[in-house]
This record gives structure tokens, C-alpha cells and sequence, in this order.
């Protein structure tokens, strides 16, 4: 196990999101189940190699947007897809953010966002700031357009 796991509270239905999740990113498996009583107090699993553990840990706490798993996309194909399967029973944010049915929220993103915001001309990572800003779910296509506008 690594030294530092992300540890994901749960009402009751981790193993519904771990199985979710799993049904998401191919490169998922369950590593350890714990009981208490017989009922599920916590899962160990990878997440696309990533160790995580989920916590049936009752009502107490819910997830907001000060943490995200960040999930970089090569394509359009890839950032549809992951958006449309995360998403479904959730809700789309700003920015390429999105909450699942659980409420864990993600970020979906493309390398290229990244690689546009990064440009040494001010006024085209300025223009794809803007573009993304007005996007819930990114739009490679928009980025680059807003881009080259700014040449």
C-alpha cells in the first residue's frame, strides 16, 4: 500500500460506487473488503492503478468541490464519453466539472486545455480562459477556434 491513499466517505453505498466507478475505468480492481457485523465498513480498491479506500461511513459528511479526482482525456471521444458516464445521475459543472450520483466530484479535461492555457502569448491563453470559463463540459474544438481568433 502506498503512503498516502485517498479515503472516500460514503453514506452507505460504497460498494455501489466502487462497482460504478469500476464499470468506468477499465483498470479497476478490488484489492481488500472489510466487515463489521457482516455489512461492508470498507473497501480497499485501484482506480485506473491508483489505490483508494471507500467508507460506508453514514450521513455524517458529504463531498463537496474542495476535492476532485482530475481525469485527463487525449480526445473528444474520450472527454464525451467519461462525461456522459460520470455524469449520468450527477450533474455537469463549470469548467469541465461534474458531480456523480454519489457526489464526488470530477474533473474532466483534455491535454490540450492544459497545453492552450499554457501558451506565452497572452491573449490567446487568455482566449481559451474565456472559452473554457463559458463550457461545462470542454470542447476541444471551442479551445483551439479561440485560440487560433486570438492570433
Amino acid at each position: 500500500m502506498q503512503k498516502i491513499t485517498p479515503f472516500l466517505w460514503f453514506d452507505n453505498n460504497a460498494e455501489e460506487a466502487v462497482s460504478f466507478y469500476a464499470s468506468i475505468f477499465k483498470d479497476t480492481k478490488i484489492t481488500g473488503t472489510n466487515r463489521v457485523a457482516g455489512k461492508v465498513l470498507t473497501i480497499n480498491f485501484e482506480l485506473d492503478g491508483r489505490p483508494y479506500i471507500a467508507l460506508n461511513g453514514g450521513p455524517h459528511y458529504k463531498f463537496n468541490e474542495a476535492f476532485s479526482l482530475f481525469v485527463s482525456c487525449e480526445t473528444q471521444q474520450e472527454v464525451d464519453d467519461l462525461w456522459a458516464k460520470l455524469s449520468a445521475g450527477g450533474s455537469g459543472e463549470q469548467c469541465g466539472w461534474l458531480k456523480d450520483k454519489f457526489g464526488l466530484s470530477w474533473q474532466v479535461v483534455p491535454k490540450i486545455l492544459i497545453q492552450l492555457l499554457g501558451d506565452p502569448d497572452p491573449a490567446k491563453s487568455n482566449a481559451v480562459l474565456q472559452a473554457m470559463l463559458k463550457m461545462k463540459k470542454i470542447v476541444i474544438a471551442d479551445l483551439r477556434a479561440a485560440h487560433q481568433a486570438a492570433a
